[in-house]
């Protein structure tokens, strides 16, 4: 199996909204996922074998990176692709002169948290009842990524 990170391009967003509503128990609205990029955009894709499997959306501001969303298809989880995507979502803002990257991650997505530990991310605060989820609200624990 072949793998790539390309910019996230129009004839991948039907495959992204389909990911989206699969992913994520409060996806994004689709009007969010089907929006132009502007210039501070950071949106790439995941191929395997040149079919999408994963996405994010991020942008980069003056030296700051931010990991908006990102997700792998539910059918394609537990391969190893959300650190290939992770990883390359570095890659691709530091070879932009990136100095940081900034995410939140819900409280209860502990594989993802784990995932954003161990390629580097430190928790560096939370925002307390952030989230909608089934019981209310949930924290959104506040990470960053520091380049060296």
């Amino acid at each position: 199996m072949t793998h790539k990170i390309i910019p996230l391009q129009a004839q991948h967003l039907d495959d992204v909204w389909r990911i989206e509503q699969a992913a994520h128990a409060f996806p994004w609205a689709e009007s969010i996922v089907r929006k132009e990029p502007n210039k501070i955009a950071a949106n790439y894709a995941l191929l395997v074998d040149d079919k999408l499997v994963g996405y994010c959306f991020g942008q980069l501001v003056a030296g700051e990176g931010t990991l908006l969303n990102i997700a792998i298809d539910p059918n394609e989880q537990r391969k190893g692709y959300g650190r290939i995507l992770l990883e390359g979502f570095i890659e691709q803002l530091e070879a932009k002169q990136a100095e940081e990257i900034w995410l939140e991650v819900r409280e209860s997505n502990v594989s993802a948290y784990k995932l954003y530990e161990d390629v580097g991310f430190n928790e560096i605060n939370r925002r307390v009842g952030y989230y909608p989820s089934q019981d209310g609200r949930e924290d959104a624990l506040i990470m960053t990524y520091m380049f060296m």
